[in-house]
């Protein structure tokens, strides 16, 4: 078996290929990984046949989804997903043919509802239900304390205790464990009483994962990150130095319309002089009194750049094609030591 594991800010993904045929699965990958992803799979020789998320992650951003797009293969996950996305559904007990290699699923809830640990050969991917010296916490959506209890105890741990496992975060670098390992070391396995250990896993106060809403509510319904509607948002987007507005302004030619996309009142706190206040929850209501000449050119600016990015790329949507963004912001503009007016909007 071809294998590789892959960390990303705490998280962890698996990368698992038959040698013999060159088919791989993807576990658990992280967004920000894709490329890496693609470049390992190309430098071993595998096709990725099955992208896997062993729950629904509230702590990263899953790539399943995009990847599945870009490969044109099936995101994989438990039956009790809620994702809308997935193609092939598993239960409790079925297995994934991967090659030479078969990928048993086993439905371990707790962490989550459709939390599920894969076994291959001497590895088991554990996801967030075992982890290394810990478990998955169960204070998250969907998850329960008593059916965390019931996998481990009915299901994970009475596999053999060599079993390696790799689950989806590291612990101190370490990057496995085994079944008999965790066993006799893992503090919260201790609490073998099935009601003591879900009085502590009620009591352990963690904070929140960074995160948490905007990941759920992508990983569940296949919606976008914000990081990603900024990204396709630039992509279709040119922008405009400060330098190069500035001399343009300074020049009185009148080439462009500069357009303050804040909220009014930071606006009439300062601005870029000549500007026209047109906050970006008002842009598609106000654009046509506003903006009466679709060829001008119009530069968009906030105050660090990431909603002017996405209000020019919405004007551009709309046909306003000389419409830029500002590299940068106002705050780029103040730290300059460029000219700030205060006051409305003289319009």
């Amino acid at each position: 078996m071809i294998f590789e594991a892959v960390a990303s800010g705490g998280c962890r993904s698996y990368l698992i290929g038959c040698e013999e045929t060159c088919a791989a699965a993807l576990i658990d990958p992280e967004l920000s990984q894709i490329d890496r992803y693609v470049a390992l799979a190309a430098r071993e020789g595998l096709r990725i046949r099955y992208l896997i998320d062993t729950h629904t992650h509230a702590d990263h951003f899953s790539a399943t989804q995009q990847l599945a797009r870009q490969l044109d293969v099936p995101v994989v996950m438990h039956r009790s997903s809620p994702a809308p996305f997935v193609d092939l559904r598993l239960q409790g007990g079925e297995l994934l043919v991967v090659g030479r290699l078969r990928l048993q699923a086993l439905h371990t809830p707790g962490h989550t509802h459709d939390s599920m640990c894969l076994c291959v050969e001497e590895r088991v991917f554990t996801g967030d239900t075992l982890l290394i010296g810990g478990t998955g916490r169960t204070d998250l959506p969907s998850g329960d304390a008593g059916a965390l209890y019931d996998s481990l105890f009915e299901s994970v741990l009475r596999l053999d205790p060599a079993l390696k496992i790799f689950p989806a975060h590291e612990y101190k670098g370490r990057s496995h464990s085994t079944i008999g390992q965790e066993l006799a070391e893992n503090p919260r396995l201790q609490k073998r009483d099935r009601s003591a250990f879900i009085e502590m896993m009620q009591n352990l106060n963690l904070t929140m994962p960074t995160h948490v809403t905007e990941a759920l509510r992508t990983n569940m319904s296949g919606g976008k990150t914000v990081a990603q509607m900024l990204s396709e948002a630039a992509a279709t987007v040119p922008f405009m130095s400060l330098a190069a507005l500035k001399a343009c302004l300074e020049s009185g030619k009148n080439e462009l319309v500069a357009l303050d996309v804040r909220e009014r009142d930071a606006y009439e706190e300062g601005h870029i002089p000549g500007a026209r206040s047109l906050p970006r929850g008002q842009l598609e209501l106000r654009v046509n009194e506003e903006l009466t000449d679709p060829t001008r050119r119009i530069l968009a600016y906030c105050e660090i750049g990431r909603v002017s990015t996405l209000a020019t790329a919405t004007l551009r949507q709309m046909g306003f094609q000389g419409a830029v963004a500002l590299d940068g912001g106002m705050k780029a503009w103040r730290d300059a030591g460029y000219a700030v007016k205060a006051g409305k909007d003289p319009s």
